[in-house]
C-alpha cells in the first residue's frame, strides 16, 4: 500500500495543535505518520491532540509511532483520539492506553489538555 493511504491535516483550536489522521496506518505509511507528528511538535504546541478517529486500520509501526510522540511530549498535555475498533482496540489490547491519554472524542481531548494547561 502507498504512503498516500494515509492522510494527515493540522488545525489550532485556542492553544491546542490536533492532528488529524485518516486511512491506513502500517509499516508502509508510519515514517509519513511520524513525518507529520515529528512537524506538529516541532511548533512547540502548547498541546497536542492526535486524532485518530479516521485511520481504519493501525498497524504495530503506526503505535510505536504513538509511543515516540508521547515520549517527546512530556513536557505538554498529550491525548490520543482514538473511537473505533480498528483504533482504540489495538491500543489498549497493548496497554498503550497507560502510555497516553487516550479519549474517545475530540472534545474530551481538547477538554482534558485545556484543563491540563490551567491545571499544570
Amino acid at each position: 500500500m502507498p504512503a498516500d493511504d494515509l492522510t494527515t491535516s493540522t488545525i489550532v483550536i485556542d492553544e491546542t495543535t490536533i492532528l488529524a489522521v485518516a486511512g491506513i496506518l502500517d509499516l508502509l505509511t508510519a515514517a509519513a505518520f511520524q513525518d507529520a507528528v515529528d512537524s506538529a511538535l516541532d511548533t512547540r504546541p502548547a498541546a497536542l491532540i492526535i486524532d485518530m478517529s479516521d485511520v481504519e486500520f493501525l498497524a504495530s509501526a503506526g503505535m510505536a509511532v504513538l509511543v515516540n510522540a508521547s515520549r517527546r511530549a512530556t513536557d505538554i498535555p498529550f491525548a490520543v483520539v482514538a473511537n473505533g475498533r480498528a483504533t482504540s482496540r489495538p491500543i489498549q489490547l497493548t496497554g498503550l492506553d497507560t502510555v497516553f491519554e487516550l479519549c474517545g472524542s475530540r472534545e474530551d481531548a481538547l477538554r482534558i489538555c485545556k484543563d491540563r494547561l490551567a491545571n499544570p
